[in-house]
């Protein structure tokens, strides 16, 4: 078997063990005679993968009955408009935190739903970083605030999450379960799960249950949150495999201590890369210190044709996804929860001698 250290930004790498697992049961899953994704949403089997993977979410994130975990497609994509159909009244203003491409775009879907505040805007600032909680400037009486925690593209982090009067939303896509959450804190926290949940196809949405009754009775039944609430995520045919997947991963979390067990190794590893590209002027970090993200290291060569060999030559040993970008350019070194701590030694080696060579 010839792996790869993945440092895609998504679809992210697996863990092996998860992988190991799928695979031993993809023909033939639990004794049923056929592979989990053959069987029907309605099976025994098929009842208790859905019912473990909620339960083991709870698990982790210390869940208690005031939240509702529902499983949806259409990635954090879909969520941009979902969320102020749900959430936005008619003659209401929602806030929203502008910290970068995918705050931008969650700001122009909820637009076309209703009215938005754009209550901070960093998004143009190099370094890059997310607001900082006191220049917030909040609309009295909004009807949630939204935030992105953590920007894929330019590696900025919320550290700190604001405390909110009207409901805190939060696109957590690519940092859910990296660290250990006060859910208690947010109405709403949505999810795509292809960074660290599992494979692109399943989105997590936490609700604060009592906002699901918010939604206008204009907004067709598929789209309102208390729908899929009431039908235990199984209101249609729910994508049964990535499901079954995010069970293995959180499963894995699980065994491996849970989320402040996760939270060190992730600590350490981006250490270990934000540590390196501080030593010296030939790698430069592109957010700010205090905003870098634990998940997605971005950082520059001194030159466009030295990152594009950077890239080559270390797809040729073995660390693929490390091209930054296509509108920012750069590297970028997603370490999800998957990435175990070799990987990152590994590219931090390659990253000595490829400065050694060329610096």
């Amino acid at each position: 078997m010839n792996r790869v250290y993945n440092f895609s930004a998504g679809p992210a790498a697996l863990p092996v063990a998860v992988l190991e697992q799928a695979q031993s049961e993809l023909l033939d899953y639990q004794g049923t005679g056929r592979s989990i994704m053959e069987d029907s949403h309605r099976s025994k089997a098929y009842d208790a993968v859905h019912n473990e993977a909620i339960q083991n979410l709870r698990d982790l994130l210390d869940l208690n009955d005031d939240y509702a975990v529902i499983f949806l497609t259409g990635g954090a994509t879909g969520q941009f408009a979902m969320a102020p159909m749900n959430l936005l009244g008619e003659g209401q203003v929602a806030d929203y935190t502008n910290s970068g491409a995918w705050a931008a775009k969650a700001i122009k879907e909820a637009r076309v739903i209703g009215a938005v505040n754009v209550i901070a805007d960093c998004e143009k600032d190099m370094p890059a970083r997310v607001p900082r909680v006191d220049e917030l400037q909040y609309t009295d009486n909004a009807a949630y605030v939204h935030i992105t925690s953590n920007e894929t593209i330019s590696g900025a982090q919320w550290k700190e999450f604001p405390v909110t009067q009207a409901p805190l939303v939060a696109d957590m896509s690519s940092d859910i379960l990296s660290r250990p959450l006060d859910v208690s804190r947010f109405g709403l926290i949505y999810a795509g799960a292809q960074k660290n949940l599992g494979p692109a196809g399943v989105t997590l949405v936490i609700l604060r249950k009592d906002l699901a009754e918010r939604v206008s009775d204009s907004v067709p039944l598929f789209y309102r949150y208390k729908t899929h609430m009431a039908a235990n995520s199984l209101y249609n045919t729910p994508p049964c495999f990535p499901i079954y997947m995010v069970m293995l991963v959180t499963r894995w979390l699980k065994e491996k201590g849970g989320l402040a067990v996760m939270a060190e190794s992730n600590e350490r590893k981006a250490r270990t890369l934000y540590d390196l590209i501080d030593a010296g002027e030939f790698y430069s970090g592109t957010a700010m210190p205090e905003y870098r993200s634990t998940m997605n290291v971005t950082f520059r060569l001194p030159s466009e044709e030295l990152e594009a060999a950077f890239i080559r030559e270390a797809t040729r040993e073995g660390m693929t996804g490390l091209k930054g970008h296509r509108s920012v350019g750069g590297i970028r070194a997603s370490i999800y929860n998957a990435m175990p701590e070799g990987g990152v030694n590994a590219l931090v080696a390659f990253m000595k001698e490829f400065e050694r060579k060329n610096g």
